[in-house]
């Protein structure tokens, strides 16, 4: 049994996976040392107590990155959670619920089908999100749905402007507004610099909570945490292994218990989903996913210190990008992008057809490019089931160097189509 690490075959392998993706190797060995002995002292970190001080300095030194790299207020707490952020579809719905059934507690009496919950729907994660919320009985609205904008055709691939949601009235009183910044299935992203949260109407901003699932761009560019009610991400994108899910919420959403709120109309919420349970206890209610937070935390660090933070991610990100849509641009219709919005294209995943000599999708070329793709050491770029096509994901961890080898497989590809005609 061999008692070194081998990363020879890992330095020839470029994983454009959508997730879980790629981490730096660097932090993957600091990580895989730790597992057998962290910080000298004769145990793996997955052998150490949850509760033992050693463990507590990990989880802390995890938040005081994050809480760096974002610029999280004090008034925010940092939340360690499991579940993924499917889970988090039902926590913020439930939590925010709880909320305003305590701040509110004559309203259900007054308006049974409760508060609105506004959804921008932009991309099939919303769509789930909002499925789930009123699964849960919440008078979930979606201000838009991309699918059923004109020119559509059913598919995600556009973001109206603002002036023309359907936001609830403000003085409706909803319970929040919730969307996803990037939608990892489809390649849609809210174009830069983010959120066009200045647009919203004013009494509307500054009523209604504001939910961000970021679990697939956080960390690539900023975000103002101040804005929101809640920011949430899965680690398994940008940040680390599966397993963790991280919750950045509102200290005055969660000074009281949700339970509060059960005589006045509002939700019971499981023990394991209630943020203030989790925000009492430092996220160590009950034994949290430890690997993934050391994990998580060693990548929040090399990023602040090694990498220029999340400035140094974004300028990567968009160089990255530019690069991959420029050859798709230039293909003479070879290689076709599925967002048809060219502004809010992702940054992270970017999602296009492999087109015949008709212009039509063709699945014997898409094979032959993913088929050149692995000759180049590049793997994971096939689309989603329910997509198809070709999905490229850039996350923090590709390099540009590593970019610039897709690049160079997909210019050779054009060529190489080119002359078969």
């Amino acid at each position: 049994m061999p008692t070194t690490l081998d990363t020879s075959r890992r330095e020839r392998t470029i994983n454009l996976g959508a997730g879980p993706s790629s981490l730096p190797t660097p932090v993957l060995l600091e990580a895989a040392q730790g597992i057998v002995d962290f910080g000298g002292s004769g145990m793996g970190l997955t052998e150490l107590s949850h509760r033992s001080a050693t463990f507590q300095r990990v989880l802390s030194a995890a938040e005081a990155d994050l809480r760096s790299l974002l610029a999280v207020p004090d008034d925010y707490a940092v939340l360690f959670m499991q579940g993924g952020g499917t889970e988090q579809f039902s926590a913020t719905a439930l939590n925010l619920l709880a909320a305003h059934a305590v701040a509110h507690p004559d309203y259900v009496a007054q308006h049974p089908a409760g508060p609105p919950c506004d959804y921008a729907v932009s991309g099939s994660w919303t769509a789930k999100a909002m499925s789930e919320a009123k699964r849960l009985g919440a008078n979930a609205r979606a201000v838009f749905d991309a699918r059923k904008l004109p020119g559509a055709d059913g598919r995600f691939g556009a973001i109206p402007p603002v002036a023309e949601w359907q936001l609830s009235a403000a003085e409706e009183k909803p319970a929040m507004l919730y969307y996803c910044d990037n939608e990892t299935v489809d390649g849609v992203e809210y174009a830069s610099p983010g959120f066009p949260i200045a647009e919203l109407p004013q009494a509307y901003r500054e009523s209604v909570p504001l939910v961000a699932d970021c679990s697939s761009n956080i960390l690539s560019r900023p975000i103002d945490v101040a804005a929101h009610a809640i920011v949430f991400f899965g680690a398994q994108k940008n940040v680390g292994p599966a397993g963790v899910t991280v919750v950045i919420v509102r200290r005055s959403l969660i000074a009281e218990h949700p339970d509060k709120g059960v005589a006045h109309g509002g939700p019971r919420i499981p023990t394991t989903l209630v943020y203030k349970q989790h925000a009492d206890n430092g996220s160590l209610y009950n034994t949290p996913p430890m690997f993934a937070i050391y994990a998580s935390g060693l990548v929040f660090a090399d990023l602040l210190r090694n990498r220029g933070g999340v400035t140094g991610a974004a300028s990567r990100a968009d160089m990255k990008s530019g690069a991959v849509y420029d050859v798709i641009a230039s293909s003479n219709g070879l290689f076709q992008p599925t967002v048809r919005q060219a502004d809010v294209r992702s940054r992270m995943n970017i999602c296009f057809r492999v087109c015949g000599a008709d212009g039509a999708p063709s699945e014997a070329r898409e094979t032959a490019f993913v088929a050149r793709c692995k000759e180049a050491g590049i793997e994971q770029v096939k689309g989603h089931r329910s997509v198809g096509g070709i999905r490229t994901s850039l996350y923090n961890a590709v390099t540009p160097e590593q970019t610039l080898v897709l690049v160079d497989v997909m210019k050779a590809f054009v060529k190489e189509m080119q002359e078969q005609k």
